[in-house]
């Protein structure tokens, strides 16, 4: 599992683990290296804990430490 870093591109990894100081989620998110990926979109997270970007797939999943 990836962490949301600067360090990371847009879309790289298939699954991401979300801290609520990073609420709220977009995909790709403004940490991402964004270049040559899909529109910015906004993902309800906070209802599920768990949600999945229709664009490119990415399942982020929200933790509460």
């Amino acid at each position: 599992m990836g962490e949301l870093s600067s360090e990371n591109k847009a879309c790289m990894e298939s699954h991401y683990v979300v801290h609520p100081n990073e609420l709220p989620l977009s995909c790709p998110s403004e940490t991402m290296a964004v270049w040559n990926v899909h529109p910015r979109i906004f993902l309800d997270i906070e209802s599920k804990g768990q949600v999945s970007c229709p664009y490119c797939g990415a399942i982020y999943s929200l933790v509460e430490k």
